[in-house]
């Protein structure tokens, strides 16, 4: 949201913000970026594309009057993430995208303090912009809602191309930690082909390694289809799978081998998750404690204990 002041255009939710809430990184969905770690997360109002089955559609479809309630610049946000022990800051709720000034300066407060920041974003912005943002960001979670035109114009008034091409851009121009989230909704974007397909143009266009996480969809907004069965996230995840996807999650359905992080060598249970709650974490500086190979994500240099409190 932007207005007009003697200076020109400025952002008029700059320094407000939509609600302050202490997560684990496990909620962005984030799974191999510091996992059970706490991440503070904020939020703005409004959104640049209008999905139909926006899941936070009271805060994207918001006035600011309606939902900025709190007072929050960026030394308040660094400072209050330190207070509560958060590795991270979260822009969330709606899209850093429209407020990208106000997620800048706060990324840059971070970092001053040590603190990472992360992006939870649709990705749908300009190559001239996603610079500015992308530099100051250390992960990102992009929603690639979708592997159809068809869906992105018919279903979230927007395209489908510069989604994949920000994603492409983040994965091979820079270095933030990128998973990827697809909300099945049936009958919309569910299908085996089409499943197969955005699993292969992400094994084929950017890496193997990169986490895809399946989220089973609720009824929101303007969408009245049904709720998404556990059956059809779960076959998702092995088609993804199965086309050589090393990282392939499941959300929103209680789904214990969907949620667990595996060797892509030796197939060692190297995280262990019960919802958001990381049990196990058999990772030392970033191999896996039994055959020493590579786990791809962002990890502490060393940890002190396999099994989390």
């Amino acid at each position: 949201m932007r207005e007009a002041t003697d200076e020109g255009i400025a952002l008029s939710t700059y320094g407000l913000s939509s609600g302050l809430c202490v997560d684990p990184i496990e909620k962005k969905p984030l799974f191999h970026f510091y996992p059970g770690s706490d991440v503070l997360s904020f939020g703005t109002a409004g959104c640049n594309l209008g999905c139909r089955f926006c899941q936070n559609w009271h805060i994207s479809n918001a006035k600011r009057a309606d939902r900025l309630v709190g007072e929050a610049d960026p030394q308040a946000i660094a400072s209050a993430a330190q207070r509560k022990n958060c590795r991270s800051v979260a822009f969330t709720y709606n899209d850093p995208v429209i407020f990208a000034e106000y997620a800048i300066d706060t990324a840059l407060e971070c970092r001053r303090r040590d603190l990472r920041s992360v992006a939870v974003t649709a990705g749908y912005i300009e190559p001239a912009a996603r610079s500015d943002l992308f530099s100051v960001i250390d992960a990102a979670n992009v929603d690639l809602k979708a592997f159809t035109e068809r869906f992105y114009r018919r279903l979230c008034r927007g395209h489908l191309d510069p989604v994949l091409d920000t994603l492409s851009y983040l994965v091979h121009e820079t270095p933030v930690w990128v998973e990827i989230t697809t909300l099945l909704i049936p009958g919309e974007n569910d299908s085996e082909d089409e499943v197969r397909a955005l699993s292969a143009w992400i094994r084929d266009e950017l890496s193997p390694d990169i986490p895809l996480h399946f989220s089973a969809y609720r009824p929101a907004f303007e969408l009245k289809n049904p709720a998404t069965p556990a059956a059809t996230v779960k076959r998702a995840r092995r088609i993804a799978r199965k086309e050589g996807l090393r990282f392939v999650y499941t959300g929103n359905i209680p789904d214990r081998d969907g949620q667990r992080t595996l060797c892509a060598s030796c197939g060692e249970a190297v995280i262990e998750r019960r919802g958001y709650r990381v049990e196990k974490l058999a990772i030392e500086s970033g191999e896996c404690r039994r055959c020493g190979a590579e786990v791809p994500g962002r990890f502490l240099e060393r940890t002190t204990s396999t099994n989390m409190s």
